[in-house]
């Protein structure tokens, strides 16, 4: 039996939104066996300067990630699609061991097998400190709600 990870390419502007906010409400989850369900079981990735191949080693990365970035929280923004490609911006929050908040920003390309899953992710990302009276990201942990405010709307 073939299993799908809808939406599948070629991508629209209306699938290739809704696969960036499935890929953010998963991260916002910070289950590392979620997220890497995502991804082909032999997905490359290249995270800052690191880099990984395969659901294994995805789900390792996302576990050191999380216990080190605290209170995480993620939005996601397409930046531009292709057939089965997608661009996407994000900024997240998080604190460190020390309580310092930061403010990561980056920008994600994705490259997509027929069956929807992630077979490639190429990211940067950039850390700045900010002050905790600085944060914007403040709905409870998980799903980012509806109604908050985009990364465009937020000026970010």
């Amino acid at each position: 039996m073939v299993m799908t990870r809808p939406p599948l390419p070629p991508f629209d502007l209306a699938t290739a939104t809704q696969k960036a906010r499935l890929a953010e409400d998963a991260w916002n989850s910070r289950d590392p066996a979620r997220v890497a369900q995502a991804y082909t079981p032999d997905c490359r990735w290249r995270n800052r300067a690191e880099f990984v191949q395969g659901r294994a080693a995805i789900e390792a990365l996302l576990t050191r990630k999380w216990r080190r970035e605290k209170d995480y929280r993620l939005i996601k923004e397409i930046w531009g699609f292709r057939e089965n490609r997608i661009a996407v911006r994000f900024a997240y929050e998080w604190r460190d061991a020390d309580d310092g908040w930061f403010r990561s920003y980056g920008n994600e390309n994705w490259e997509f097998a027929e069956d929807g899953l992630m077979r490639r992710r190429i990211a940067s990302i950039n850390d700045a400190p900010i002050a905790e009276q600085d944060r914007l990201f403040h709905w409870p942990l998980g799903r980012r709600p509806d109604d908050h405010p985009s990364l465009s709307e937020l000026d970010l």
